[in-house]
C-alpha cells in the first residue's frame, strides 16, 4: 500500500463515545460477545478484538449540545454467525435496523447499539 503525502495509511483505533459506560460494556461483553482487555485508560473500555482495536469511552462532548451520539455513524464488524447473534439481540430487544440477508460480505444484518450507533454484523471472509 502506498502512503498518501499527508502518510495516513488507515484507520487504527476506533472509540465511540457513550452516555453511560457500564451499560455499554454489558451490552458489547454479555451481549455481542466482545472480550475486555484486560487493561484501559480511566474512562474506558478497550475490547480485546483484532485486527483494529476498539473502545468505549465517556463523552469528551456536551451530551446537551447532542442527544444523537451515534448520529450519522456506521460501522462494520466481521463474526462467524450473523443469523445467530440477530436472533439473540432480537431476544433481549436490540433494535435490528435492517434484518439478516444476503449482501455483499455474505449473511449480514444492521443493529443499533444503547446509543445508537449503527453496526453491521457480516459474515467473516
Amino acid at each position: 500500500m502506498t502512503k498518501k503525502a499527508t502518510g495516513v495509511s488507515g484507520v487504527d483505533f476506533v472509540a465511540l463515545q457513550v452516555s453511560d459506560l457500564e451499560r455499554s460494556r454489558r451490552f458489547w461483553v454479555e451481549l455481542v460477545g466482545l472480550e475486555a482487555a484486560p487493561r484501559a485508560p480511566p474512562g474506558a473500555v478497550v475490547f480485546a478484538t483484532t485486527p483494529i482495536p476498539f473502545a468505549i469511552t465517556t463523552p469528551k462532548v456536551d451530551l446537551n449540545a447532542s442527544t444523537r451520539l451515534g448520529w450519522g455513524v456506521s460501522l462494520w464488524i466481521q463474526m462467524e454467525d450473523p443469523d445467530g447473534l440477530c436472533a439473540k439481540l432480537k431476544g433481549h430487544g436490540v433494535p435490528i435496523l435492517a434484518d439478516v440477508s444476503d449482501g455483499n460480505f455474505g449473511r449480514q444484518f444492521t443493529f443499533a447499539d444503547p446509543d445508537g450507533y449503527a453496526f453491521v454484523a457480516h459474515e467473516k471472509a
